[in-house]
C-alpha cells in the first residue's frame, strides 16, 4: 500500500472508530422535533387564527415575522401537520413554498408553476403567458369546494425580485373563485418588510400579524440540551460547551439555527481530528467557520443591485489601494458597473439604504463625518476578511456575468 493510501486508510478507520455522534440528523435544519420549546404561546396563536378552516371557513391572511432561527417555519409546519390530521383529505389543502429557492421564486411564472405542481397539475417550465398559468392554477383549485392555505416562507425574497404585484394578484384571487377560497400565510425574517409594501397589499396580506421574539441564552440552552441528548453519545460534550454555543447564538439575535449549527460543526471538527470529546476550543473553530460561510452565503444570495454596490466598494478599495472610501465614490463606481452590466441605476438615496444594510450585515463598517460646509459624508471600510475577498470577488463576477 503506498503512502497516500495508508494515510487515507488511517483517516477512514479513525472516522469509523469515532463515536461522538449518536444521530447527527437531529442537529440538521431539515429535522422536525416532536416538541418546540419556548414557542407554546406563538403556536397557540397561529392555531387560533387558522382553526376556522376545520369548520370550512376561510381564515384571515396571516403575516409572521421575526429574526432568523426564532422558530417561525418550525411552528408553522407543526400547525400545518396538526390541521391536515384533523381536516378532510379533499377539502383542506395546505401548501408550503420556500421563496428563497432560486428556481422557484425568481419569476411569478415559476412560483405559480411550483404551486400547480404541488397541487398535482403541470405547466411547461417556460413559454406560456402568465395569465394562462393563473387560469390553470384557478382551474386546479376551483374544481370543487375546498379551502386552501398557501404558506410563503421568506416571502420578502420573492417580493424583492418580483415586486408586490404578485402578492396583490394572489390576495385578489378569492374574487374570481366560485367554489374555493384561499388564505395566505407569509413568513419573513425582515421585520421592516411590510413597511415597504403597497398599502393595498399590506392591508390585505397582514390581516393578522404575529411576531416571533428572539430566544435568550437560557432558552437556547434548553433547546440545545434537548437536541444534544439525541444527537451525541453520553459524556462526549465538555462542561460549558452547550452554554458557550447558546451564548454565541444569543449574541446573534437569539438564532437557534446558528446554535444548532455551531454544535454540529464543533462535533464534526472534533470527529475529524479524532478527538474523544467536543471542547470549548471546537466551538471557537466552528464559529470562525460559520462566519466565513455566512459572508459567502450573503454575497451569493443578495439581489443584483446589492451585488453591484458591493463590487463597486471592493473594486475601489483594491484598485486605488485605499483603506477607506466615501459614499460619493461608491455611487460613481456603482453607476459605471450598472452601465457595464446593463442594469438599472438606482438613486443615490436608495444606494445609501443599501450601504446601511451592508453595515447591519457586517460587510462594511461605516461612520458619518462632517465636511464643514460640504455637509456630512459617510466613510466606509470593508469588513470582509482579506482571505475571503478573492472568493467574494469570484462570486460577484460570476453572478453579474463580468
Amino acid at each position: 500500500m503506498n503512502n497516500t493510501s495508508s494515510k487515507i486508510d488511517k483517516i477512514f478507520t479513525s472516522f469509523m472508530d469515532n463515536h461522538l455522534f449518536k444521530n447527527k440528523f437531529v442537529l440538521q435544519l431539515s429535522y422536525t422535533p416532536e416538541t418546540i420549546p419556548h414557542r407554546d404561546e406563538q403556536i397557540e396563536q397561529i392555531a387560533s387564527i387558522l382553526a376556522p378552516v376545520l369548520k370550512g371557513e376561510r381564515t384571515s391572511n396571516l403575516f409572521i415575522y421575526g429574526k432568523t432561527g426564532t422558530g417561525k417555519t418550525l411552528s408553522m409546519q407543526f400547525i400545518r401537520n396538526e390541521l391536515l390530521k384533523r381536516g378532510g383529505k379533499d377539502d383542506l389543502v395546505i401548501e408550503y413554498v420556500n421563496c428563497k429557492l432560486k428556481k422557484v421564486s425568481d419569476t411569478e411564472y415559476r412560483i405559480l408553476a411550483e404551486l400547480i405542481k404541488k397541487l398535482g397539475g403541470s405547466v411547461p417550465a417556460t413559454g406560456l403567458p402568465t395569465d394562462q398559468v393563473y387560469n390553470k392554477f384557478i382551474e386546479l383549485i376551483d374544481n370543487k369546494k375546498k379551502l386552501i392555505i398557501l404558506i410563503f416562507d421568506e416571502i420578502d425574497h420573492a417580493v424583492n425580485k418580483l415586486s408586490d404585484n404578485f402578492l396583490y394578484n394572489l390576495t385578489r384571487l378569492n374574487g374570481e373563485l366560485v367554489n374555493s377560497q384561499i388564505s395566505i400565510v407569509g413568513i419573513s425574517n425582515n421585520i421592516t418588510f411590510l413597511d415597504n409594501l403597497d398599502p393595498r397589499v399590506k392591508s390585505s396580506l397582514s390581516e393578522e400579524e404575529l411576531v416571533f421574539p428572539p430566544y435568550n441564552a437560557l432558552q437556547l440552552r434548553d433547546i440545545l440540551t434537548e437536541r444534544a441528548k439525541k444527537a451525541f453519545n453520553e459524556s462526549v460534550l465538555d462542561d460549558g460547551v452547550i452554554a458557550k454555543c447558546a451564548a454565541f447564538a444569543a449574541r446573534e439575535h437569539g438564532d437557534a439555527r446558528r446554535a444548532l449549527d455551531l454544535l454540529r460543526i464543533a462535533g464534526e471538527l472534533a470527529e475529524r481530528n479524532n478527538l474523544k470529546k467536543v471542547s470549548l476550543g471546537d466551538i471557537d473553530l466552528a464559529n470562525e467557520k460559520i462566519e466565513r460561510e455566512k459572508i459567502l452565503d450573503i454575497v451569493r444570495t443578495e439581489p443584483k443591485q446589492f451585488q453591484l454596490v458591493l463590487l463597486a466598494i471592493i473594486k475601489l478599495i483594491d484598485e486605488q489601494k485605499l483603506e477607506e472610501i466615501f459614499t460619493g465614490d461608491v455611487y460613481n463606481a456603482y453607476q459605471e458597473l450598472c452601465e457595464q452590466t446593463k442594469n438599472e441605476v438606482l438613486t443615490q438615496r436608495r444606494i445609501g439604504d443599501v450601504l446601511s444594510e451592508f453595515d447591519m450585515m457586517g460587510l462594511i463598517n461605516s461612520s458619518v463625518i462632517s465636511k464643514g460646509r460640504q455637509g456630512r459624508m459617510r466613510k466606509i471600510k470593508l469588513a470582509i476578511p482579506n482571505q475571503l475577498k478573492l472568493k467574494v470577488r469570484e462570486i460577484l463576477f460570476d453572478s453579474l456575468s463580468l
